[in-house]
């Protein structure tokens, strides 16, 4: 099964999304970009590696660098990356976007559809 790589961040309702994106699929690496707080509150039951960021006081070029090394470092060889973005703000989903083209990694968006989980 592929890496998920996802935004944990603000939005009423997708930490319960996510959660089932999570538990409902077979993933041989969770990634969660999230703040502090996303880390220290969040409990998945599957394990995850987190990406810890500050959007407020980082600037979007830093995010992207951050998230860019983070990347580099977290997902080597994996030929399936599925990336979901339903939690978080355009400067995250940019900075995430971003970071992964530039670490050159290719990925498809997932979504919770009616249907269940599905490529977007």
């Amino acid at each position: 099964m592929p890496v998920l790589v996802a935004n944990l961040s603000s939005g009423k309702g997708t930490w319960g999304q996510l959660t089932r994106i999570i538990n409902d699929s077979d993933w041989d690496k969770i990634i969660l970009v999230t703040t502090e707080f996303g880390r220290d509150n969040f409990k998945p039951l599957k394990q995850v590696e987190y990406i810890v960021i500050d959007p407020n006081f980082f600037s979007l070029t830093k995010l992207i660098s951050t998230l860019k090394s983070a990347f580099k470092e977290l997902i080597k060889n994996e030929l399936e990356v599925s990336l979901n973005i339903i939690s978080g703000t355009g400067k995250e989903h940019t900075a995430i976007i971003s970071g992964l083209i530039q670490a050159g990694i290719s990925f498809r968006f997932i979504a919770l559809t009616g249907e269940g989980i599905k490529d977007i």
